[in-house]
């Protein structure tokens, strides 16, 4: 699920900056003065924002994939106490 995170996160920075890049044409000619100016400013903002959209997009997928997933278990496990299991052999590892 984090590797989804990530994953979304970097394509998703990615095509920010595209479309950043696509709208700042009027800056080419200060590319070298703005790179060399602001690096440090612009690579520390890319790293903030990649780190929050990683939690945005991790947070959203534990939400979405991971619902009711307690309360599932739960019905499962009381289901392999009581022996009305589809499963006996999973009934008989856990008493052991």
């Amino acid at each position: 699920m984090f590797g989804n995170a990530l994953f979304a996160a970097a394509a998703t920075l990615v095509a920010i900056a595209i479309f950043l890049l696509e709208q700042c044409r009027f800056l080419i000619p200060y590319r070298t003065l703005l790179w060399y100016g602001y690096r440090d400013i612009i690579l520390c903002f890319a790293a903030v924002l990649f780190v929050n959209l990683t939690a945005a997009f991790y947070s959203i997928g534990r939400r979405l994939f991971l619902k009711d997933t307690g309360q599932k278990l739960a019905h499962i496990e009381k289901q392999l106490r009581t022996g009305d299991t589809i499963s006996e052999e999973l009934s008989r590892r856990l008493n052991e």
